[in-house]
């Protein structure tokens, strides 16, 4: 009796996954990938495992990734003195030199995790097709080095790799005007990814679970907001440091016509499943007011 209960209750979920399949069957959606999930081993794999399955049940995922906690840790390895302005470190010549040899690393063991799995992943950086065009960012008027402002996409390379059934892998190194290379911040990259090829979902794995009402109320944990939900937030000033800038990235990239932004909890195993293809989901996501609301407060 039980077994059959069991067998009934995954009968139910598979069954429950169906209508978000069919909407979003040759979708793209892009995954910014970060924070836990990309250090702890086994919430690594679990991530891997979600974004494969995405891809053999027919939507076309796209990986943008940052890897800030490992080029911190190359920088020491290496004996080289960190330095921050308005908190934000300096990136000069030889830490870029790391930064880009580190998330190429990073990169390429993503690609070879998604292999494995026997999908074919291709790594590439915001350099390769000429994809990422950047401006040099200032903190407050101060030089902090090569970090990028993103002023254009190229997505050409994107379309190219989905086109021939790739998964790509990017990692937010991009270029400016001479051709010099620029660490790009790795939500910033795909927000402006995400616009440029008008993904139909860009969700972000934090290390939160989502947006509160009351972040001191674990119950107040919001499913769905709108743009002029959330930009009420941004405005309110009652928002944490980190879900700040990450909250305007979400507004800005509805703004430029991505149909939903989610915001994960990485750290829950196969989060990225539960949100994309549960009726209740699990983070928080942002739709545009035109938007319907997507089967049970989806």
């Amino acid at each position: 009796m039980e077994l059959e209960q069991n067998i009934m209750e995954k009968a139910e979920v598979l069954i429950e996954a169906l209508p978000y399949i069919q909407r979003f069957n040759r979708k793209i959606i892009v995954v910014k990938y970060g924070g836990s999930a990309m250090v702890d081993e086994e919430l690594k794999k679990h991530v891997i495992q979600d974004v494969v399955l995405l891809k053999l049940v027919g939507f076309k995922p796209i990986i943008v990734h940052g890897g800030g906690k490992e080029i911190s840790k190359w920088v020491n390895k290496v004996g080289m003195e960190p330095n921050f302005v308005n908190g934000l470190r300096v990136t000069d010549e030889p830490t870029m030199e790391i930064a880009e040899m580190v998330l190429n690393k990073v990169n390429k063991s993503l690609v070879q995790m998604v292999n494995e799995l026997g999908i074919p992943a291709v790594g590439i950086s915001g350099k390769d097709g000429m994809m990422l065009k950047c401006d040099k960012k200032y903190s407050r008027g101060e030089d902090i080095g090569f970090v990028g402002d993103i002023k254009e996409v190229n997505p050409k390379i994107i379309y190219d790799l989905l086109e021939k059934d790739f998964l790509p892998i990017i990692c937010p190194i991009g270029y400016d005007d001479n051709y010099l290379s620029y660490n790009v911040n790795a939500d910033d990259a795909a927000c402006a990814i995400a616009t440029a090829v008008q993904a139909e979902k860009l969700a972000f794995l934090t290390d939160v679970e989502g947006v509160y009402r009351d972040f001191e109320d674990k119950d107040s944990l919001i499913s769905e907001m709108t743009v002029e939900e959330a930009q009420e937030f941004v405005s309110g000033g009652s928002l944490g440091g980190g879900m700040l800038p990450k909250l305007q990235n979400c507004i800005d990239a509805i703004k430029e016509g991505v149909s939903r932004v989610h915001i994960l909890d990485g750290r829950i195993p196969h989060c990225l499943l539960l949100e994309i293809f549960t009726n209740k989901g699990i983070g928080t996501a942002i739709i545009n007011a035109r938007e319907e609301k997507f089967y049970h407060g989806k």
